[in-house]
């Protein structure tokens, strides 16, 4: 038979330990953490060891992208009903700038339709699009970080005699063009 000699602390040894942990994320928190995410160093170890720059280089970048989101259109959601005629087609537009974000999802009554989703440049007089997709179906669901800055949206088109209802739900900073 076996027998293991496992060692059994006592009470005084854990709490020895734990307070030594205490003292030592302490430490690391007053030195590290606080200089290189915070900008506060008050013990001037974190600018000797070049930890303050981090968070100024941290604090600009997010005050460049805070401007920026500033200057953009509002984050907003929206759920639309969209009805393409029997044989025909319809453009459905947003208006975006560049690098916005829109999630989005669109159904039909289960009727499936042509579609192109798409972008314009903004101030483009040639008449380029970009398509991100274009297929045959009743329904999608995703999302998109536009490239540059315009009308982004679907054109779909109904090849059936009976007008279909597109029910649009999207979420993201964009203005309606319709």
């Amino acid at each position: 038979m076996n027998t293991f000699n496992i060692p059994v602390h006592s009470t005084k040894t854990l709490i020895k330990a734990s307070l030594i942990a205490a003292t030592i994320a302490s430490l690391v928190l007053i030195i590290c953490i606080l200089p290189s995410e915070y900008n506060i160093d008050p013990t001037g170890l974190g600018n000797k060891m070049g930890l303050t720059k981090l968070a100024q280089q941290t604090h600009g970048t997010t005050s460049a992208i805070e401007k920026a989101e500033s200057n953009s259109i509002a984050l907003k959601s929206d759920k639309v009903e969209i009805e393409i005629p029997a044989n025909r087609g319809l453009e459905y537009k947003l208006l975006m700038e560049k690098y916005a974000h829109l999630e989005y999802q669109w159904q039909t009554n289960g009727k499936p339709l042509y579609f192109d989703f798409h972008g314009e440049p903004k101030g483009d007089t040639t008449g380029y699009f970009e398509s991100f997709s274009i297929t045959t179906s009743d329904n999608m669901k995703g999302s998109l970080t536009t490239p540059f800055a315009g009308s982004h949206g679907w054109y779909w088109k109904n090849t059936t005699d009976e007008p279909v209802t597109v029910t649009l739900t999207i979420k993201g900073n964009y203005l309606i063009k319709g």
